[in-house]
C-alpha cells in the first residue's frame, strides 16, 4: 500500500487541472451563474495563514457550487497602489512598480500550491496601466454625471510625510507612520459626492438580507442620519459681514439651556476674525493641530476662545449668549456652528465648566433621585424613547420622551417661523486626492485660462512617469521636470497635470466589476457585467464593514448611473460574510532591559528555545503579527503536511466567523486524518469478496445521509460541521463490514464531498475508485430522500412522567404493537399493576399513566 505523498500529489493534479482549464469562468446562459469573490490582498510579499482560512472559504464554495452545475466566477487581484510601495522605495533605494511587481510573483507563487479554483486568466492587479487607465475613464464619466466635484477643505496633513492622511491614519493625532503631530490644513481637493446617495446608502441596508447585521448596524451608524432644527442666532452687532449664526441642532428641545453659541476654527467668521486678530489667528492655528476625525476630537482637550461677539437667543431677545471659537467643532457637518447646552451633553458641560459658563437643567429624570450638573453631576443624556420631565419648556407636554421633544420643538419652532426641521447625514463626502506618487493620477489638467479640464479620453491612462526619485519627503510629482507640464486641453496654453493621486479605496471600489471583463477597453462590458453580477459571495475581514463596503455601494451606484453596470447591481454584494481571524501563541524571552525579544514558532519546541534550551513566555491565543513573530508560514506547512492539510485543519476547529488558534498538534492532527481516508480508500480499491447486503444497505443509507449533511453544512458556512460529518462517515466507513464494492462507493463518494476542502487528495482518490474524469468536474452527489427516513426508530418510555426505558422499533409498527412492547419493558416498573392509560405518540414517545 503506498503512502500519502502530499507534495507529488497536489503538483499533478493542479497541473491536470490547469490543462483542462477547469477553472476559466465562462458565462454560459443554459447554466445559472454563480460569483464569488474574496476580498483582494495588498501584495507586503508574504500571505499568511489569514489569506489560507479566507481564500479556503471562497474555494469551497466555489468548487462545491461548480459541482452543482453552475457557471463560476471565482477570481484573483492585487490591491497594489499605496504609501507602502512608497516607504519602501525610500528605505531601499528601488522603485513602488518594482517591489510592488516582484511581491505580486512572490504571493502568487506561495498561493498557487493551495490549489485554489481560481481563473488566473481574469489577474490584474490596480497598479496596471490597463486597469487604472479605465478608473480614470469612470472618474471622467463620474464627474461628467457630478458625482465629482472639487473645493477646499480642512484635511488631515502629515508635515513629515508631507501628504494626506485619512481620518483611520491618525493615531492619537499622529501620523500612523511618522508620527509627527497631524494638522487640520485647508486644500483645495478632488470629493466623490457621495453625501448626496447618503438616504438611498441608509435606506437599501433594511433589503440586504444576507450580511450580517452587525456589519449593517456599522454601516447605518456612520452614515448617521439625524433630524433636528435649522435656526439662527442673531448677532447683537453684525461683524465681519455676518448679521447671524447659522445653527444645526438635534436637541432642540434644550434650547432653554443654551449658554454659548461656538464655531469651528474653520468657520468663514472665524477666518474673517482672525484677519486682523492676532490672537484669534493664533488659537485656530493651534486648535488646527490633530486629527479631523469625530473621535479623535471628541477625546482632545476641548480648548475654546471668546470672540466677545454676543448672540440673541432665539427665543427671548433679551438673553444674550456669548460666541465662541472651540475646537471640537467640526466644519464638515451641521453648519460649523453649535449651541451649547452642557446640562445635557458632556462635551459642552466639560466645556462649560474649563470657562466658567453656566449650566441650566431642561429636563430631569421622571422617576427617582438625580443629581443635576448644575451640582456637579454629569451630564443627563437619556434615550430617545426615554420618558423625562421638562422643567425648562417651552413645546409640547411637560412630561414625555426626548425624542417627542424634539419633534414638539420642530413644530414649534416652524409654527413661529424661526426655525426649519431638517434631516442630515453625518456622512461626509469622499476626500480622494491623495499628495503621493504610487496611485492612480487624477486625469484632470489644471489652466491658468480653462480652469480645471478633463483629459481627453483618447489620451487615457494618463501614466505615472517611472522616472521619480524618493530621495526626500513629498509627492514626486511635484518635482518631476517635465511629467506635470502639458498643454492645455482646452486652448492649447500652457497648463500643469493634477500631481495628486487617488484615494486607495477608489481602486477596491470596482475591482469586482472588472473582474467579470478584465482586459475590456472599456471599464466593463454590459453583456458580460449583466450575466456574473451580483457577487452572490463576498468574503472578508470586519475590519472592512465600513469604508469599503460603503465605498464599493457608492461607486455601484456611480456606475449604473453612468452606464457601466445595469441597474440591478446597484447593490453589488448579495451575501457577505466576515471570517474570524487566525491566532497563535507569542513566543518570548527577555533581554537585559526586561523587554519581550519574540520568536518564530519553528524556533521552539517544548517550551524552550531550540537554540539554547532556554524557556519561553507563552502568550496565548493572539492575533498573528509579524512584529511579535507568532505567524505560521503556509509555504513551510505545504512542504511539511500538504496544502490539503492546512486547508483542512483551518476549516475544521471551529466555525468560520471565529477565530481559529493554529496548533502544531492541531496541523498534525490533521494530516494523520487524512492519511487514514488515504489508508481506507486504498483498502476499498484493493477488496476482493462478495457483497454482504444488510451491510451493504446499511452503510448505503449512511453514505446517503452524510451527502445530506455534508452539502447543508457547505451551503450554509457551516464548514465545521460538514467536516464533523466526514469525521464521522469516516469512522463508520472504518467499521463497515460491507462488500467491496459498497466500500469502493462509499470512499469515492467520500471523496467527492472532502473535495471542495481537500480537492488534491480527493482527485487522487477519486481515480484509484474508478471515477470518471476530473473529480473538480464531476456532478455533486446527491442525496435520495427516502434514504434519509429511519427504518426504526428509539422510543423513551415514560411511567407517570418518569423516563423507565426504551424500545427500538421499526417504524412503520402499529400502535397496538408498540404498547405492548412498551408495557413489557417497563413491567418492572409497573409492579403488576394494570397501566390506566398509554399513550403512543409517533416517532417520538410513548406515555403510560399507572
Amino acid at each position: 500500500m503506498s503512502r500519502y505523498d502530499a507534495p507529488s500529489i497536489e503538483a499533478r493534479w493542479q497541473a491536470e487541472w490547469d490543462k483542462a482549464g477547469s477553472f476559466r469562468a465562462k458565462a454560459d446562459p443554459e447554466k445559472p451563474k454563480y460569483y464569488v469573490l474574496e476580498m483582494f490582498p495588498y501584495p507586503s510579499g508574504r500571505i499568511h495563514m489569514g489569506h489560507v482560512r479566507n481564500y479556503t472559504m471562497g474555494d469551497v464554495v466555489a468548487r462545491q457550487k461548480r459541482a452543482t452545475g453552475h457557471a463560476v466566477l471565482h477570481p484573483m487581484g492585487w490591491d497594489a497602489f499605496g504609501l507602502p510601495a512608497e516607504n519602501a522605495a525610500m528605505a531601499s533605494g528601488g522603485h513602488p512598480k518594482d517591489w510592488t511587481y516582484q511581491n505580486i510573483a512572490d504571493m502568487r507563487g506561495q498561493m498557487k500550491p493551495l490549489g485554489f479554483s481560481i481563473d488566473w486568466s481574469r489577474e490584474f492587479a490596480t497598479c496596471d496601466p490597463d486597469y487604472y487607465g479605465q478608473q480614470q475613464a469612470l472618474f471622467l464619466d463620474m464627474l461628467d454625471a457630478g458625482l465629482v466635484t472639487r473645493r477646499a477643505a480642512v484635511v488631515n496633513w502629515d508635515p513629515v510625510e508631507m501628504t494626506v492622511l485619512a481620518n483611520e491614519q491618525v493615531v492619537d493625532g499622529k501620523g500612523w507612520r511618522s508620527g509627527a503631530d497631524v494638522e487640520r490644513r485647508e486644500l483645495t481637493q478632488w470629493f466623490f459626492k457621495i453625501s448626496d446617495m447618503a438616504g438611498d446608502l441608509l435606506d437599501a441596508l433594511e433589503g440586504l438580507d444576507d450580511w450580517p447585521a452587525k456589519v449593517k448596524l456599522m454601516q447605518a451608524n456612520w452614515i448617521g442620519r439625524s433630524r433636528g432644527l435649522e435656526m439662527s442666532f442673531p448677532l447683537v452687532e453684525p461683524a465681519e459681514g455676518f448679521d447671524a449664526i447659522p445653527v444645526y441642532t438635534t436637541r432642540p428641545d434644550t434650547l432653554l439651556g443654551a449658554s454659548f453659541v461656538a464655531v469651528s476654527p474653520d468657520h468663514p467668521l472665524a477666518k474673517a476674525l482672525a484677519a486682523h486678530r492676532p490672537e484669534v489667528a493664533a488659537y485656530c492655528e493651534e486648535a488646527r493641530k490633530g486629527g479631523t476625525t469625530e473621535e479623535a476630537i471628541e477625546t482632545a482637550e476641548k480648548t475654546g476662545l471668546d470672540t466677545g461677539l454676543r448672540v440673541r437667543h432665539p427665543l427671548d431677545a433679551s438673553w444674550e449668549l456669548p460666541v465662541w471659537i472651540a475646537n471640537f467643532i467640526l466644519m464638515d457637518y451641521g453648519t460649523g456652528a453649535i449651541f451649547g447646552c452642557p446640562a445635557h451633553d458632556q462635551r459642552d458641560l466639560d466645556f462649560a465648566r474649563k470657562y466658567a459658563l453656566p449650566v441650566v437643567s431642561t429636563f430631569v429624570p421622571v422617576e427617582g433621585e438625580h443629581a443635576r450638573p448644575e451640582e456637579g453631576a454629569d451630564a443627563f443624556v437619556p434615550q430617545k424613547t426615554e420618558p423625562v420631565r421638562y422643567v425648562k419648556l417651552f413645546a409640547g407636554e411637560e412630561e414625555q420622551s426626548s425624542e417627542q421633544g424634539v419633534e414638539a420643538a420642530i413644530a414649534f419652532a416652524e409654527a413661529q417661523g424661526w426655525g426649519k426641521g431638517v434631516t442630515r447625514y453625518r456622512l461626509r463626502d469622499w476626500l480622494l486626492s491623495r499628495q503621493r506618487y504610487w496611485g492612480c493620477p487624477i486625469p484632470i489638467v489644471h489652466c491658468a485660462e480653462c480652469g480645471a479640464v478633463p483629459v481627453p479620453r483618447d489620451q487615457l491612462p494618463v501614466r505615472l512617469p517611472e522616472d521619480v526619485s524618493f530621495d526626500r519627503p513629498g509627492n514626486p510629482l511635484d518635482r518631476h521636470p517635465s511629467w506635470s507640464r502639458v498643454p492645455c486641453p482646452s486652448c492649447g496654453g500652457e497648463a500643469r497635470r493634477e500631481t495628486d493621486t487617488m484615494d486607495t479605496f477608489v481602486d477596491s471600489s470596482w475591482y469586482y466589476a472588472r473582474f467579470t471583463a478584465p482586459h475590456a477597453v472599456t471599464p466593463t462590458e454590459m453583456d458580460e457585467a449583466a450575466y456574473w453580477m451580483n457577487v452572490d459571495q463576498y468574503i472578508g475581514g470586519i475590519e472592512h464593514a465600513i469604508l469599503h463596503l460603503l465605498y464599493s455601494r457608492f461607486f455601484a451606484r456611480a456606475m449604473v448611473q453612468t452606464g457601466h453596470l445595469p441597474a440591478s447591481a446597484r447593490e453589488p454584494f448579495d451575501a457577505l460574510f466576515t471570517q474570524g481571524m487566525v491566532t497563535h501563541e507569542i513566543y518570548q524571552t527577555r533581554d537585559e532591559n526586561g523587554r519581550p525579544v519574540y520568536h518564530f514558532p519553528e524556533e521552539v519546541e517544548g517550551g524552550r528555545l531550540k537554540s539554547s534550551g532556554e524557556a519561553v513566555e507563552i502568550v496565548p491565543s493572539a492575533k498573528m503579527s509579524k512584529s511579535k513573530k507568532n505567524v505560521v508560514d503556509p509555504v513551510h506547512i505545504v512542504a511539511t503536511y500538504g496544502a490539503d492539510t492546512a486547508r483542512w485543519f483551518v476549516l475544521s476547529d471551529s466555525p468560520p466567523e471565529r477565530d481559529v488558534e493554529w496548533t502544531a498538534a492541531g496541523a498534525e492532527a490533521a494530516y494523520k486524518h487524512l492519511s487514514r481516508v488515504w489508508r481506507l480508500a486504498q483498502e476499498a480499491a484493493e477488496a476482493t469478496g462478495d457483497a454482504k447486503p444488510d451491510a451493504d444497505a446499511a452503510l448505503e443509507r449512511a453514505l446517503h445521509k452524510c451527502i445530506h449533511e455534508v452539502t447543508q453544512g457547505v451551503e450554509s458556512f457551516g464548514f465545521n460541521a460538514a467536516i464533523a460529518k466526514l469525521y464521522a462517515f469516516t469512522n463508520l466507513l472504518a467499521k463497515s463490514e460491507a462488500g467491496p464494492e459498497a466500500k469502493r462507493r462509499a470512499a469515492r463518494v467520500l471523496a467527492q464531498l472532502m473535495a471542495p476542502m481537500t480537492p488534491h487528495l480527493s482527485e487522487e482518490l477519486w481515480a484509484r475508485l474508478g471515477g470518471e474524469g476530473l473529480c473538480a468536474e464531476a456532478a455533486w452527489p446527491k442525496a435520495d430522500p427516502a434514504m434519509l427516513i429511519e427504518e426504526s426508530v428509539t422510543l423513551p418510555i415514560q411511567v407517570n412522567g418518569k423516563r423507565r426505558g426504551e424500545i427500538q422499533v421499526a417504524r412503520d409498527t402499529a400502535v397496538k404493537e408498540i404498547e405492548r412492547l412498551a408495557l413489557e419493558a417497563v413491567a418492572r416498573s409497573l409492579e403488576g399493576a394494570a397501566p390506566k392509560k398509554v399513550i403512543v405518540v409517533p416517532g417520538r414517545i410513548v406515555n403510560v399513566v399507572a
